[in-house]
């Protein structure tokens, strides 16, 4: 089986983190989103992988996963995005006969992608998507399931859902969906949705099965949604400090990398702080993570993604819940007047304290 992972779309729901890079590309407990979806890949045997960019998303792409070994990865242009299933169209002549699964670059699941491999297999089964049960399903794609757990309705982000079964970003199909797609026609949003042509499979006999998420899912479409999956993924942590550390304390489970730098500060686990990083009179609290090379100078932070190259210093209030971009600077004044001085780009949120 090969895979599919569509990385071509600009995420314009994460801005400003994504004006200057892709969606799939940031960061979560110290790894890109899309290095997380490859390994998750590999570890259900898939190697062979096609990832969908366009010229705006390719070069950030191909370094965010240039160090990765034991797959194989060819690049897919789409340049004019019109979709998810305009995107696996794109890829057809790339996966040939083979079966193939889409695994969106934005998502991630806790337990893997192996049981939705195997439902396909077992099951031979012309297609299967995974499915989640939302409180609001009104946001994605909405499955409605036969007694026997195959699918006879699918409807894309509807206003009355006909259930609370969410399309989760796995899919796996046989190459006759390439035939579907071939005569799909665009929705009313000028779009190839690939849950109508997962319906035009059903309709012209395909056998599509629904396969529940075990563990939880996480769609990182949305700055919460990072912090939730940083979270999520900072549980299973396990501590191990190789870089310096000199009169700190360190309580839980902390990473410290190689070459990073640790000085007269508490750390509370879970924390991960990358390789060159520097922590001075600061305090890091569960679930932040701290990028290669930033530096954190008499500052309290917690349940936050410090990218890298970033620098805080001389902050009085503690910062929490925080999305703090590549080489971005959040520097205290610590001065009279008490003043506040920022620059922020389109679509930025700040929020200030007493």
């Amino acid at each position: 089986m090969k895979a599919i992972i569509p990385a071509a779309g600009l995420g314009t729901r994460l801005r400003p983190l994504t004006f200057a890079r892709p969606k799939p590309v940031l960061c979560v407990a110290g790894k890109p989103i899309i290095c997380r979806a490859i390994e998750t890949l590999e570890e259900a045997g898939i190697r062979e992988i096609g990832i969908v960019v366009s010229h705006l998303t390719r070069s950030a792409i191909e370094r965010a996963v240039c160090d990765l070994e034991g797959v194989h990865i060819t690049y897919i242009m789409q340049e004019e995005m019109l979709g998810l299933g305009h995107a696996v169209k794109m890829a057809r002549d790339w996966v040939g006969s083979s079966d193939f699964c889409v695994y969106l670059g934005d998502n991630l699941f806790g337990n893997g992608v192996r049981s939705f491999v195997e439902a396909f297999y077992a099951q031979q089964a012309d297609g299967v998507v995974a499915l989640v049960e939302v409180e609001d399903p009104s946001a994605f794609g909405v499955a409605v399931l036969s007694p026997e757990g195959y699918i006879t309705r699918l409807v894309e982000k509807p206003r009355v859902p006909p259930s609370r079964m969410a399309v989760a970003g796995m899919y796996c199909f046989s190459s006759r969906i390439f035939g579907v797609l071939e005569t799909l026609q665009p929705s009313a949003r000028n779009e190839y949705e690939i849950t109508d042509a997962i319906m035009g499979l059903i309709e012209t006999g395909g056998r599509v099965v629904g396969t529940p998420v075990s563990g939880w899912w996480k769609d990182t479409g949305r700055p919460q949604d990072l912090l939730d999956a940083n979270r999520l993924l900072l549980e299973d942590l396990r501590g191990c400090v190789m870089g310096e550390v000199s009169e700190s304390a360190l309580t839980g489970r902390v990473v410290v990398e190689p070459g990073a730098q640790v000085r007269n500060s508490t750390i509370m686990g879970p924390v991960k702080i990358a390789a060159g990083a520097v922590i001075e009179n600061a305090y890091l609290g569960p679930f932040t993570t701290v990028g290669r090379n930033s530096v954190i100078r008499n500052a309290e932070i917690e349940c936050s993604i410090i990218d890298e190259d970033a620098e805080i210093r001389d902050v009085m209030s503690r910062m929490q819940g925080c999305l703090v971009g590549v080489g971005a600077r959040v520097v205290g004044h610590g001065g009279i007047p008490r003043v506040h001085r920022f620059t922020l780009s389109d679509a930025s949120v700040l929020e200030l304290g007493c």
